[in-house]
């Protein structure tokens, strides 16, 4: 039994899952974390399976090796790709994260929703096996976010490039009359307030960081995992490239313990 005490771990192929690690602190303030970008490898998204499982694997035992006792693949492409083998091969509890287009159709009324994802999530079979169950009910416009990764990682969050890309993946969704858009990689969410000028009000913008925490807290309450202590939580994210563009991301002044980490693996 994993001590009480011991850290959530977080991995994603770079900073994009801190959106879901600021969203699981929200929920579990006094839970220890370890996050660990792996920003040297991103994006995953266009990536072969094999390769995916192992760097998933990679990532795995760094954060087993930091005696974590519950791994959050805080990634859709290695979700969507290497949850299953994780599983199997690991003890630890795990929690993945899916493009969130089953609430999506709960809400369309037109229909018609768009998921903005990378390659590696839209050709997975895991996302295949959801969408095919709903596709006789709604149509989903599935359009790949090629590029938009590499610019969020590179510190571009606010280019013109950006505005750009995202002018040319979104419009042709507007045309199809979603009303619902789903973003299917946790680096998107960084994108909201440029992605709400594009769309305008009216379009319901989902993404999985609230479900994910909730979730979190659920495996751990099952597992007898959650922390009870009132010691102040510590928070240690790694990266393996330049930790500039993940402090710009990561505002750890409001958290008393916390240090970023520049570190190969």
């Amino acid at each position: 039994m994993a001590n009480t005490e011991n850290a959530i771990g977080f991995f994603d192929s770079g900073v994009g899952g801190t959106s879901i690690w600021k969203e699981v602190l929200a929920l579990l303030p006094q839970e220890n974390t370890i996050y660990l970008a792996d920003s040297k490898n991103a994006p995953y998204g266009n990536k072969s399976t094999n390769k995916i499982i192992d760097l998933c694997v990679k990532n795995t035992n760094f954060l087993l090796q930091k005696k974590c006792k519950l791994i959050v693949v805080a990634c859709n492409t290695a979700t969507t790709n290497a949850i299953d083998y994780l599983r199997a091969n690991y003890t630890v509890p795990f929690i993945g994260i899916e493009p969130a287009i089953k609430p999506a159709a709960l809400l369309t009324k037109t229909k018609t929703i768009g998921i903005l994802a990378t390659k590696g999530t839209l050709n997975s079979s895991l996302f295949e096996k959801t969408s095919k169950s709903l596709k006789n009910d709604i149509t989903i416009i599935e359009t790949i976010g090629k590029g938009l990764v590499e610019l969020i990682e590179s510190g571009k969050l606010n280019s013109k490039e950006m505005t750009n890309l995202l002018n040319t993946y979104l419009q042709p969704m507007l045309k199809n009359n979603i009303d619902s858009l789903v973003l299917g990689c946790t680096h998107y969410p960084y994108l909201i307030p440029q992605i709400r000028t594009i769309v305008g009000d009216k379009i319901k913008i989902i993404d999985s960081g609230e479900a994910v925490a909730k979730q979190t807290k659920n495996i751990l309450t099952e597992n007898n995992l959650l922390n009870t202590t009132t010691k102040i939580a510590k928070h240690q994210l790694y990266s393996n490239m330049n930790t500039d563009v993940l402090k710009a991301l990561v505002n750890t002044t409001k958290l008393k313990n916390s240090n970023i980490i520049d570190q190969n693996f």
